[in-house]
Parts: C-alpha cells; sequence; structure tokens
C-alpha cells in the first residue's frame, strides 16, 4: 500500500523529520500518524447501537399481535404484490 506525498511543504516536513530522528521516512510518518491518533479524543460511539437495538427488537418480538390480517394486508397489497 503506497502514499503518494503531492504537497512540497509536506515532503519536506517529513523528510526533515526522518533526518532528524533517524528513521526511515515510512517509520517517521508511522510514528508522527500513531502520536497524533493518541493525542485525539477517541471517536464517539456511532450514531446507532447495535447492541441496543438488537435488544429493543428482542422485546418488540416478545409484543403479542392481536391483528388477525397478514402482513400484506395491513399494509395493503393483494395476493399479487399490488396496493389494494
Amino acid at each position: 500500500m503506497a502514499i503518494l506525498i503531492k504537497d512540497p511543504d509536506a515532503d519536506r516536513i517529513v523528510r526533515e523529520l526522518a533526518a532528524r530522528t533517524g528513521e526511515t521516512i515510512t517509520d517517521a510518518v508511522k510514528t508522527a500518524a500513531e502520536e497524533r491518533l493518541a493525542r485525539l479524543p477517541k471517536p464517539k460511539q456511532g450514531r446507532i447501537d447495535l447492541e441496543k437495538v438488537e435488544k429493543l427488537l428482542a422485546e418488540i418480538r416478545t409484543y403479542r399481535v392481536d391483528d388477525p390480517r397478514t402482513d400484506d394486508e395491513i399494509i395493503g397489497y393483494d395476493e399479487n404484490g399490488l396496493p389494494s
């Protein structure tokens, strides 16, 4: 896997970092990225908590169904899959 740096300033900075640390350019970039990531706050949980969704769905599945109609009848489709 490769990273192409087209920005001359970025190239200069990375080369200077590698020279000052005695690392290869790859190691300098990797270490710098790891250190920066370590300083950033951890990402917050995604908008959807799948564990909570699964728990809620499990609860909903326990609900009693009192409507004798089929799913298609409730939605409004006939035996041919067309709106009734």
